[in-house]
């Protein structure tokens, strides 16, 4: 059985940007290892590319400590490694009145989170957005941008690999030992056990005995892009103001690497971790995740208004008519499919049965579990993987 010293299960942003941490502290023998044959099948390599600038989070969770700081650090990666950086801005338009009180509380949470943006009116969103449409002012993050998240994890591989870390793909985690875990290409023992496998994070934590209090529950993200001119009217990225209560971000306009432009995503009950399709990667989980839909739908009552609100989207009007009230001219012909879709495992508290709105770690005795690494993950990724290098591993 090979030993390591650290062994980090998920080749996702997580697993690779907490890799490269350990690195640059001088620390070497590290695996890490993936399902998967090949990086970005799933989360990471599936997500908007959108660096997101701190604006949602309330200060003092870590969402807001790490998201502005790794938006920087990102950035500043992009530009060392040559790697495509689209530094487009966003704005967040009201869709009436009653959107403006959280308008301005996400004004609030920008700036004590150490942020910028400007609260500008419809002549100014014009000038920036001139497709968009709000009702009497909106929220302008100029430091949002987007990047290519393949094209990051790539060169961090390289990176990796150049210094010496191990990869072992096509290799599933099976179980855990004591000092070791059991996998698909048998056993390996380990000093720190680092659990980075995302949408399955739960189930490695129980595996430990950790985690107990959370399971994860998929939400399903489709997305729609714009055809062309109705593309070119969009600069950079037009959001909703959000229901803060929520951990979803609502449809919206994001701008490519590519000059592509989506729609989306939606936040749909899905019935597999990686239920891309509509049946396609349902499996034997399938009536055990239905299960605890069905136990948060009667518990709770803001997951039961996405459940009832969100499926509505796979129906082409109603995924319109929630885009439309964003910008000024859309026509239902300008909008077509994609086969874009990605997985947010949401971790799901099964005491409280309350969606846990923070990225989540639990340190046992050799092992590290972060559980939750949804959005704004790929964003704050090489904070988190600092913060946990300095808090929870003591290095």
């Amino acid at each position: 059985m090979t030993t390591y010293d650290f062994v980090i299960c998920g080749g996702g942003i997580i697993g690779l940007t907490v890799a490269r941490e350990l690195v640059r502290r001088g620390h070497k023998n590290i695996l890490i290892l993936d399902k998967e044959p090949e990086l970005g099948k799933h989360a990471s390599g599936r997500n908007s590319g959108v660096l997101h600038a701190g604006i949602y989070y309330d200060p003092g969770t870590l969402k807001a400590r790490m998201c502005f700081e790794g938006n920087m650090l990102m950035r500043e990666y992009c530009r060392e490694r040559n790697l495509p950086l689209f530094e487009s801005g966003k704005v967040i338009v009201a869709r009436d009145e009653s959107e403006l009180p959280t308008l301005e509380e996400l004004e609030r949470r920008a700036t004590a989170n150490g942020a910028t943006v400007h609260m500008i009116d419809e002549r100014q969103l014009a000038e920036l957005e001139p497709n968009a449409r709000t009702t009497d002012k909106a929220l302008h993050s100029p430091l949002t941008a987007v990047v290519d998240p393949k094209a990051i994890l790539k060169s961090m591989r390289i990176e990796l690999e150049d210094a010496g870390v191990q990869f072992e793909f096509g290799t599933a985690f099976l179980g855990a030992g004591d000092g070791f875990i059991i996998t698909s290409k048998g056993d390996i023992g380990y000093g720190l056990f680092i659990n980075a496998a995302g949408a399955h994070s739960d189930k490695v934590a129980h595996a430990f005995g950790m985690g107990r209090d959370y399971m994860l529950i998929p939400f399903k993200g489709i997305y729609k892009t714009l055809k062309r001119p109705a593309a070119d009217q969009i600069k950079g990225s037009i959001y909703p103001v959000p229901n803060i209560k929520n951990p979803f971000l609502g449809v919206h306009f994001t701008r490519s690497m590519h000059g592509d432009v989506y729609l989306g995503p939606t936040a749909i009950p899905a019935f597999g971790r990686e239920n891309y399709g509509i049946l396609k990667g349902i499996d034997s989980e399938f009536l055990s995740i239905l299960l605890r839909d069905a136990q948060m739908f009667f518990g709770n009552p803001k997951f039961r208004g996405v459940a009832l609100e969100e499926p509505r989207k796979y129906i082409s009007r109603f995924f319109y008519e929630d885009a439309r009230k964003l910008v000024r001219e859309l026509d239902p012909k300008d909008i077509e499919h994609s086969p874009k879709a990605g997985i947010r495992p949401q971790l799901v508290n099964v005491k409280t049965k309350e969606l846990v709105m923070d990225f989540t770690i639990e340190r046992g005795r050799t092992s590290l579990h972060v559980l939750n690494s949804i959005s704004p993950a790929f964003t704050s990724a090489m904070s988190f993987a600092r913060m946990l290098a300095d808090e929870h591993m003591n290095i």
